[in-house]
């Protein structure tokens, strides 16, 4: 068992299609490997809330974007409230696959960053974000291979400039790291495990 620090948030970042759900798990996977306790989540999440954005998400509904960051936040204090907080107090290290980023990276494209930041200022900072750098044509593909709808943003130009956003990003929270995504996810996931040894063990 790792002598790591307990009650960790894990952050993963990135574009649709750039590996976050496949690489979160397996870091999920190899903590509790270790005998550590862990609790792997998302978002958006599965609360009413999150459901809602799902639905405009895959444009069953229609919002304007900024009622939709608006939403995202909401979906985001509960998110904290319900679940990530309670785990952490629990000493769990809670991995997340999406977080605060993902407002300002994809929300900026249409809103004041500025304003994105403001309403996601009172949520905890992370411990660790992994920005998994995708190109957005290599997102894309996947997607189209693994799913049946492209959902709302999920658009060549569009994810090139949250890219932009993302990198641009990148100093926003301490302990972020950018990791090439166009790779094995075997290869991906082995950088992500000594990132993780060497930043949370004996923390």
């Amino acid at each position: 068992m790792m002598t790591m620090k307990k009650g960790w948030l894990i952050v993963f970042e990135g574009l649709d299609g750039s590996g976050l759900s496949t690489q979160s798990a397996l870091l999920a996977e190899h903590l509790r490997e270790k005998n550590e306790k862990v609790m792997l989540t998302k978002e958006p999440t599965a609360s009413p809330i999150g459901r809602l954005i799902r639905s405009v998400l895959q444009r069953d509904h229609e919002f304007s974007l900024f009622t939709l960051q608006l939403l995202f936040a909401a979906d985001r204090a509960e998110h904290l409230e319900k679940e990530i907080e309670p785990a952490l107090q629990a000493n769990e290290i809670v991995i997340s696959d999406r977080y605060i980023l993902s407002s300002l990276a994809f929300g900026s494209v249409d809103n004041d960053v500025e304003f994105l930041k403001q309403i996601n200022a009172r949520f905890r900072t992370p411990d660790l974000t992994i920005i998994i750098d995708t190109p957005p044509r290599v997102c894309l593909d996947r997607i189209v291979k693994n799913r049946d709808n492209i959902e709302l943003f999920e658009e060549e130009k569009r994810l090139e400039k949250v890219r932009e956003q993302y990198l641009a990003l990148k100093d926003y929270f301490d302990n972020t790291v950018i990791l090439a995504g166009d790779r094995a996810k075997e290869a991906i996931a082995k950088d992500i495990q000594g990132i993780v040894e060497r930043i949370l063990a004996d923390s």
